[in-house]
C-alpha cells in the first residue's frame, strides 16, 4: 500500500522529521512510503496512496504561505478524497504554533474530503491529539516520536484499507 508525506522545508528540520515518519511507515509490512517536497511531488505515487501525510514548519504561528498555497492549488489536482490524511509540524517554539499549524492542514484535508487520522488518546502514550511536533531543530529529541505516529498511521491504513 502507498503512503506519501508532502511536506514544505526551509531549514531542512520538517524534511528530517518527514524520513522519521517514513521510516516508521515502512516498519508496518506492506507499506511502500515516500516523502515529497512540495516543489517535487510525485502527482501519480501520490494519487495511488492511500494515505498522505502534510508537514510544515511553523511561520508566524501557522503553516508556511507556501503550503497553504500548494494545498490551495496543486493538491487539488491529487484526488485526495476518501484518503486517510495526517499532519505533522516543526516550530521554534513550545508554544509557537505547531498545533495551529496542523489543525489548518488538517481543516483542508477535510475540506477535500479525506478521512483525517492521528490515534489520538486511543493508542495510548505517548499521546498525539492532532500530529507530532518537533520544537527547537531539536529533530533527533523528536525522531522517536515521528516514527511511532509513522507506525501507527501505516497500521490504520491496513485496518481501513485490507487489501
Amino acid at each position: 500500500m502507498k503512503v506519501s508525506i508532502v511536506y514544505h522545508s526551509e531549514s531542512g528540520n520538517t524534511q528530517k522529521m518527514a524520513a522519521c515518519i517514513v521510516e516508521g511507515l515502512q516498519s508496518v509490512d506492506g507499506i511502500d512510503a515516500k516523502a515529497f517536497g512540495i516543489d517535487a511531488v510525485d502527482k501519480e505515487f501520490v494519487k495511488q496512496s492511500r494515505v498522505v501525510i502534510v508537514g510544515t514548519p511553523v511561520y508566524g504561528g501557522s503553516l508556511t504561505a507556501k503550503l497553504k498555497t500548494w494545498m490551495e492549488t496543486e493538491a487539488r489536482e491529487l484526488k485526495l478524497g476518501g484518503k486517510v490524511g495526517g499532519a505533522f509540524a516543526t516550530a521554534a517554539y513550545v508554544h509557537g504554533g505547531g498545533d495551529v499549524a496542523i489543525q489548518s492542514i488538517l481543516s483542508q484535508m477535510l475540506v477535500f474530503g479525506m478521512l483525517v487520522y492521528s490515534g489520538g488518546a486511543a493508542m495510548g502514550k505517548p499521546v498525539i491529539h492532532y500530529g507530532p511536533v518537533a520544537i527547537g531543530g531539536d529533530t533527533a529529541t523528536y525522531g522517536d516520536l515521528f516514527k511511532l505516529y509513522g507506525k501507527r498511521m501505516a497500521e490504520k491504513a491496513k485496518e481501513l484499507f485490507a487489501e
